[in-house]
């Protein structure tokens, strides 16, 4: 079994980025760095935040927009729970987002998980792919969805189909360039066939 160690978003202002997620509350869970390589539009990938109830949404949603970040789909109830989508002012997508319909206490601001969605081309050929890097497949739907078993991991790792994850968080599916996103792991540097880029741990570094 593989696993990601941390992720790696590349920013153009470290310093407003560094003030959104520590605003936000993801100082320690989100490394920053200095990048100015081009990217247009939809780069392919979401974050998202599970949490425990509605107003653990309504929270970190609020403190997100406060803090710079804009509004994609506002929160709200849907047939799997109740979330609300942002984009933060580097241009990353976030999902906060719960499974319960009703608050049964009042908002901790605690993240149950943080999950990486990677927006892929040809879901057999990507899901293979990790497969054969030692990646465990923790649950299945075919062509639209994959989840990987990344065990005490920060951050679990899941496969959408691209157009499908750029409807789900309010995009035009359209966009070129770099991902600004380098994922770490604890084994050798490797790219996947999308395009996303993973380090080994010795290289991560803050800015």
């Amino acid at each position: 079994m593989n696993s990601i160690e941390s992720l790696t978003l590349e920013v153009a202002d470290t310093t407003a980025a560094n003030r959104f997620y520590t605003a936000f509350g993801l100082s320690t869970q989100v490394l920053l760095r200095a990048s100015d390589a081009p990217t247009t539009g939809f780069r392919g990938f979401s974050l998202s935040l599970t949490v425990s109830q509605p107003a653990d949404v309504r929270g970190f949603v609020d403190a997100a927009v406060a803090a710079g970040a804009t509004a994609l789909k506002p929160v709200s109830k849907s047939f799997w729970g109740y979330g609300g989508v942002v984009q933060a002012p580097d241009g990353t997508i976030w999902k906060i987002a719960t499974s319960t319909k009703k608050d049964t206490a009042p908002a901790t601001g605690h993240i149950d998980q943080l999950v990486l969605l990677l927006g892929v081309s040809n879901m057999t050929a990507t899901k293979r792919f990790y497969v054969e890097r030692g990646f465990t497949v923790a649950k299945s739907f075919g062509s639209k969805y994959v989840e990987f078993d990344t065990g005490d991991s920060p951050v679990k790792l899941a496969l959408y189909g691209r157009r499908a994850l750029a409807k789900d968080v309010g995009v035009p599916i359209d966009g070129t360039g770099s991902h600004r996103l380098a994922i770490t792991c604890a084994t050798d540097a490797f790219t996947d066939p999308d395009g996303f880029g993973w380090e080994a741990a010795s290289l991560a570094s803050t800015s």
